[in-house]
């Protein structure tokens, strides 16, 4: 089971596998960055379990700290690749963009977001499926100001890498380090990514107030 995975957080070579997938998804959404995140941090657990050891979490914590950090720089250095490389896209990429209809709507609710000061939205995107792919080439496309973007993509890299390196690690502590663990992990991280991308496609209600607003400004001055 995964207690012979053990030395998975001990090899260095496993942030650079776990980095790579995670810088590359933002471009192939299908690789499973997040199931090797929580994989890793489950061996982890496995570790602890076996070196039976009182105060396991503590002697866990840099490599846990480690992983987690490997894993949020990874996110934002992607999302920075997917940015610029939208940035600097010029008019193929517009137009690509203006041929899908989903790609079109998010590029718009996300610049209404940014502009008002919602970037919460760049963090709840980072969970759902293709979301931060979305979220990181509409900021560029649209030409939205770094300061605007930067911050949110680090902000929901670092949610997303505690959450899932605690979803991996504390799920092998509480469940047993075993493939079922690191199953129920993973579908939690699945069903948190269904939540985010019901919250990031929910249609926009406008308040009466907000109707209101919009109505006087729109409407002639005498």
């Amino acid at each position: 089971m995964l207690e012979s995975l053990g030395s998975l957080t001990g090899g260095p070579w496993i942030y650079a596998v776990i980095g790579v997938s995670i810088v590359l998804d933002v471009f192939l959404p299908i690789l499973p960055s997040g199931v090797l995140v929580i994989t890793a941090s489950t061996a982890a657990a496995a570790g602890a379990t076996n070196a039976n050891v009182p105060d396991s979490f503590a002697q866990d914590l840099p490599d846990l700290l480690l992983l987690a950090l490997c894993a949020a720089a990874a996110s934002l250095l992607g999302d920075l690749a997917a940015y610029r490389l939208a940035w600097r896209g010029g008019a193929r990429l517009d137009a690509a963009i203006a041929r899908s209809r989903r790609l079109t709507a998010a590029q718009e609710r996300l610049g209404t977001a940014l502009s008002r000061g919602g970037g919460i939205l760049v963090v709840i995107a980072r969970f759902a499926p293709a979301g931060r792919s979305v979220v990181s080439l509409g900021a560029g496309a649209a030409h939205r100001a770094a300061k605007e973007f930067v911050p949110w993509s680090a902000l929901a890299g670092v949610a997303w890498a505690v959450y899932s390196v605690g979803l991996g690690y504390f799920g092998g502590q509480w469940l047993g380090a075993s493939w079922l663990s690191t199953g129920l992990s993973v579908l939690a991280l699945f069903v948190a990514g269904a939540l985010a991308a019901y919250v990031v496609r929910r249609p926009r209600t406008s308040s009466p107030a907000n109707s209101l607003a919009v109505a006087s400004a729109t409407s002639p001055t005498a």
